[in-house]
């Protein structure tokens, strides 16, 4: 029987995969937010796998690891919910209240810009773009404050998600092994273990090293915003941190927050973006090659791609733009490093002689 073309059992395959995918978003957002709550708890429980296995490897009993590491992780929460969360939510509420501020600074550094091209005989046509500008901010900032004072605000729905996604943490950590084994049944046997070793590789070693890269970031940048006594130093370490599990997102990040204080003192400004792009430095250049290496190894252009991708497919599915954000750089290295397997199992087959004819 003569083989059908690849390009043919592609062209039938591709059918059945998008009316899967039209079925499973269906599924998915009708379940809305749980798949997304699941998958955060699916996110902890590996990270949390993690120091597990570090204490098991030293006598403790599984059992034991899992309460040691759910009892010291719920105690630094504690601690965070304690002594840093009262502090982020003060200098938010202040960043709000004086964002009028900052947009009139901002209004006044546009007509400046209009006097001095006049001055220098340039195009001085700036009104306009200062009016809609200033309006344009404006209207951001009364929609970004209305937003975090709401998520502030429902603090019963966001205890109660994070109660969930807790829970569901520890029980996924609990059945971690037999979970893993059950989904790996699942698989083609030859591609079974291959899969199972390549997820396990990139999802928890980059995960685990964004969230400590970005414990160290936010830490680093603290301790320097103290000493410089920058404005909001709190939150902008934080903010900054924070989005460094995005890749190239912390540099707009920096960007974004030096521009705040310098439309209201450039010098303030300067001194942020100095001290942040320094500190930023110094953990990509001497601690993340010790803790990420190679686990990732997509080209920018690749993360560039799959950032969008991602987002956009979380939106699709009902689990959310920036979990999607998060997951999209693992899945994508994933997708890659199988394959480059698929194409080195084959190559062996391209290379062999063809049979003489008779």
């Amino acid at each position: 029987m003569t083989p059908w073309p690849a390009w043919l059992r592609l062209g039938l395959l591709l059918p059945l995969v998008g009316a899967n995918a039209f079925v499973l978003k269906r599924v998915l957002v009708q379940f809305a937010p749980f798949p997304g709550l699941f998958l955060t708890a699916a996110l902890i429980a590996f990270l949390l796998d993690l120091p597990c296995r570090w204490l098991m490897g030293r006598g403790f009993r599984r059992s034991l690891a899992i309460a040691s590491v759910v009892l010291f992780t719920l105690s630094l929460l504690g601690l965070a919910a304690v002594a840093l969360v009262p502090l982020l939510v003060e200098q938010l509420s202040q960043l709000i209240t004086a964002s009028p501020v900052f947009l009139a600074a901002a209004e006044r550094l546009i007509d400046q810009g209009q006097t001095w091209a006049v001055a220098h005989g340039l195009p001085s046509d700036f009104a306009d773009l200062s009016s809609d500008l200033v309006t344009q901010l404006s209207r951001v900032a009364t929609q970004l404050s209305q937003r975090l004072l709401g998520i502030l605000g429902a603090t019963v729905g966001t205890t109660i998600n994070v109660v969930i996604v807790l829970v569901l943490a520890v029980f996924l950590l609990l059945g971690a092994d037999s979970i893993t084994a059950g989904l790996a049944q699942w698989l083609p046997e030859r591609w079974r273990e291959r899969i199972t070793t390549t997820l396990e590789r990139t999802f928890r070693g980059y995960f685990a090293g964004q969230v400590l890269l970005a414990l160290i970031l936010s830490a680093g940048q603290l301790f320097v915003f103290w000493l410089l006594k920058i404005p909001y130093g709190v939150l902008f370490a934080v903010l900054i941190g924070f989005t460094t599990l995005i890749p190239y997102t912390s540099a707009l990040t920096i960007v974004f927050v030096s521009a705040i204080l310098g439309v209201q003192d450039p010098r303030t400004g300067i001194e942020l973006l100095a001290a942040a792009i320094l500190v930023g430095q110094i953990v990509d250049q001497v601690i993340q090659p010790r803790l990420m290496g190679s686990i990732v190894g997509l080209q920018p252009a690749w993360l560039l791609i799959a950032l969008p991708i991602g987002a956009r497919v979380g939106a699709i599915y009902g689990v959310g733009d920036l979990l999607g954000l998060l997951l999209a750089v693992p899945v994508a290295s994933c997708i890659k490093s199988l394959a480059d397997a698929v194409r080195s199992d084959l190559r062996p087959l391209e290379s062999l002689p063809a049979p003489a004819e008779r």
